[in-house]
Parts: C-alpha cells; structure tokens; sequence
C-alpha cells in the first residue's frame, strides 16, 4: 500500500508535507545536556589480537589509532550524514576492549544543545571498527564487523 506525501510527513520527521526531505528546525526545542552510549564488536582472529595486544602491527598502534578515529568520526558526523545537525560536542569517549574472538568498542557522546548524539556515537563506533579492520586486513582476512546498536540516550536540562 503506497502513502501519500502527506501520510509520510506525519511518520517521518525528516520529511515535509509534500514529501520532500528535509532537515528538522530544532531552533524550538530546550538547549539540554544530552548524552548517548553506542557499542559495536569487531571479530578477530587469535593471531590479529596479539598483534594487538602486543603493539606489532605493522600500520602502527590500532587501539589508538581508533580511538583517535573514533573522535574524529563523532566530530564530523553531519558531514556524513545528510540531515543530521552539527553538534558542538563537549565530550566523546571510544573504549576498545578485548573480549573472546575479538574487541568490543564502546563511544560515549555528551553535547549540550538541542538535539541529541546518538548519531554521533553511532558513528564513532562504525568508524573506529573500520579502522581496525584496515589497520588489521594484511593479518585477518575474516574479520567481521557488527551488533552496532545504540544503549541510551539521555538529556537533562542544562540549568
């Protein structure tokens, strides 16, 4: 069953009353502090994580080097995505932990404004996974990136 422009507009907020995309005014909304959580795995195999684990691989430091990515990443989401609004961020954390097959990647974003982060710790975490996978493709030909999700959102008011 096809829905008319109007019927979309009313489902979708990135769409207008004809149909066309646009980006959302949040020039109404309450400047709040808002917070998001993102993770993501990026499999490995045994040898790849030694390397790691050890600082051997030959592209340099990958847990920092994704970290860094990571940050950049948050802090050029609206480049990346069409209709997100830039964000002035006030914290982005990226955490890479080993665990069994490979590592997790935890981003957390803070911004104080008026609308949220979650795109942009999403965002960080796709992009710091694809990092180690660059970093680690001459070792691991199988590497497998998934289960980027978002765990919270938050905001509160910045009073």
């Amino acid at each position: 069953m096809e829905t008319s422009p109007s019927e979309s507009a009313a489902k979708f907020s990135h769409v207008d009353e004809h149909g066309k995309l646009r980006m959302v005014d949040v020039s109404e909304k309450e400047v709040t502090i808002r917070d998001a959580k993102a993770a993501g795995k990026i499999t490995l195999n045994a040898d790849a994580l030694r390397l790691i684990e050890s600082n051997q691989i030959a592209k340099g430091n990958v847990l920092a080097t994704a970290r860094l990515a990571g940050i950049q990443a948050a802090k050029q989401t609206s480049a990346l995505i069409p209709l997100c609004h830039q964000l002035q961020l006030q914290h982005v954390d990226v955490e890479l932990v080993q665990i069994a097959g490979g590592l997790e990647i935890t981003v957390t974003v803070r911004t104080i404004g008026r609308t949220g982060a979650e795109m942009e710790a999403l965002t960080a975490v796709s992009v710091a996974a694809l990092t180690v996978y660059d970093m680690c493709k001459a070792v691991d030909k199988a590497m497998v990136i998934g289960e980027v999700r978002l765990f919270s959102k938050t905001k509160k008011s910045a009073d």
